[in-house]
């Protein structure tokens, strides 16, 4: 090629590949900063910093700048870019899900398990018999976007009930640490029901993602679930002693922390775990979630990878999540009264199913009112969790704006009244002693959110 062509292609590209890199830059900015002043101000109002984030996430979208300031929101988030923010947080919930996977304690499922599964149980099939039966309700008022395939009532059902049936165990996990309540009788209990709840979950998840993804296909579907269960298990019983044996090599020769070319695999393995699963069929962040789980009994690499990994997650992937979260949610969608009135019944349903039928469990299972209040308002907590389990479904295209809309108005809204309501029926149980001395009423005077950033991420269990 002549050299002035060659000049002029140049020419041509560089200036759009610095154009991208600068919108993509003052998007992160913008994002960033939000998220952490609405972490700091979340906090002060006694909530998690994860409600603050995804708040940041809502108030970018259309919902609020978008309306408020239409001009500035087309300049800072152009829809250009949008594909590079999806990737983006696709890639920050692998890691995401490969840190909540090393961060599960399996041991609350070894304890106390009578009395958590029974509550588990209900706070699972309750909540998606309640939502498959309002998904039967909902479905004939909803329409797709443009270039959306028809919405198949099967998987729609399926996916509403499995995000009624949801339990954020990292924020609870979290919150219960900021409550002094994790060695608690009640505590204990919860901990181990919303663990069941969070590992049902994820099965649920995954088996609804593969029939989905089949067309309902009952073959197709099969060879899905039989192969994820393969990989698990290949996991369990040949990945596991080889990664013990690397994990204290890597270990031994870093000084208790993970060396770089050590961190190189350690990525490397999480992205081919995630490739696997990718190919099986279900998302990529059921093979990093299930690489953490396997190594979640290695505690001494589970703290050095969390001093290396979970800022950073925290502070870049996490907000990034959230907002493009919030860029998928418009109340615009909820463009009738019927609609409105659905997403309402969405919440409640949720809330009805959720906290009456834990609380039910608990209640019949020998805890006074009280107690059973305070387990069933715990266990309604969805959060972070839920915002994955819906943007699961839009990526499937099972869960339309309209109700991607309802479902993370009722995850927040869930989230956000855990902690008031806990506080007063915790009066007179043993909770109150030990909430007491928590001091988590004590206000925030820093902006350092460090200690509660763990929220986002994982549990920190003792």
């Amino acid at each position: 090629m002549p050299d002035v062509p060659r000049i002029q292609v140049f020419a041509s590209v560089e200036p759009h590949a610095e154009t991208v890199l600068l919108t993509v830059l003052v998007q992160l900015v913008v994002i960033i900063l939000a998220a952490r002043a609405f972490a700091w101000l979340f906090r002060r109002l006694g909530q998690p910093s994860v409600v603050g984030e995804i708040a940041a996430g809502l108030v970018l979208g259309p919902s609020v700048l978008g309306k408020m300031l239409p001009g500035v929101s087309a300049a800072v988030f152009d829809p250009s870019v949008k594909p590079v923010f999806g990737v983006l947080s696709q890639l920050g919930l692998i890691f995401l899900l490969f840190l909540i996977g090393l961060e599960f304690d399996f041991r609350h499922l070894r304890a106390r398990g009578r009395a958590a599964v029974s509550i588990s149980l209900m706070g699972v099939v309750l909540p998606f018999a309640l939502g498959w039966g309002l998904a039967q309700f909902l479905f004939p008022q909803l329409t797709v976007p443009a270039g959306w395939p028809p919405l198949d009532s099967r998987g729609f059902a399926l996916f509403i009930g499995t995000a009624m049936s949801i339990t954020a165990i990292p924020i609870l996990g979290r919150m219960m640490m900021e409550l002094n309540i994790t060695r608690t009788r009640i505590g204990a209990i919860t901990i181990t029901a919303a663990a069941v709840d969070d590992a049902t979950g994820w099965i649920m998840l995954a088996a609804v993602s593969a029939m989905v993804r089949s067309g309902f296909d009952l073959w197709l579907s099969l060879r899905m679930i039989v192969l994820t269960v393969g990989f698990a298990a290949l996991m369990l019983f040949v990945a596991r002693p080889l990664l013990h044996r690397w994990i204290q090599f890597a270990l031994q020769h870093g000084d208790g922390e993970i060396g770089l070319n050590s961190s190189a695999i350690l990525v490397v393995v999480i992205l081919l775990c995630a490739i696997a699963t990718n190919l099986i069929g279900i998302f990529a962040i059921f093979g990093a979630f299930i690489l953490g789980a396997v190594l979640s009994d290695q505690h001494e690499f589970r703290a050095a990878v969390s001093r290396q990994l979970r800022n950073f997650v925290t502070v870049f992937f996490l907000p990034i999540f959230f907002t493009y979260t919030g860029l998928n949610t418009d109340i615009g969608t909820l463009e009738s009264r019927t609609l409105c009135l659905f997403a309402a019944a969405v919440s409640l349903v949720a809330i009805i199913g959720k906290f009456g039928g834990c609380t039910i469990a608990a209640w019949v299972g020998g805890f006074s009112p009280r107690e059973a209040g305070c387990i069933g308002v715990m266990m309604n907590t969805r959060a972070l969790m839920e915002l994955i389990v819906i943007n699961v479904g839009f990526e499937l295209k099972v869960v339309p704006p309209s109700v991607f809309c309802m479902l993370v108005m009722m995850a927040l809204l869930t989230t956000v009244m855990t902690t008031p309501i806990l506080l007063r029926l915790q009066r007179g149980t043993e909770l109150e002693s030990f909430v007491a001395q928590s001091g988590f009423a004590t206000p925030i005077r820093s902006f350092d959110l460090e200690p509660d950033d763990a929220a986002s991420v994982g549990p920190q269990l003792p």
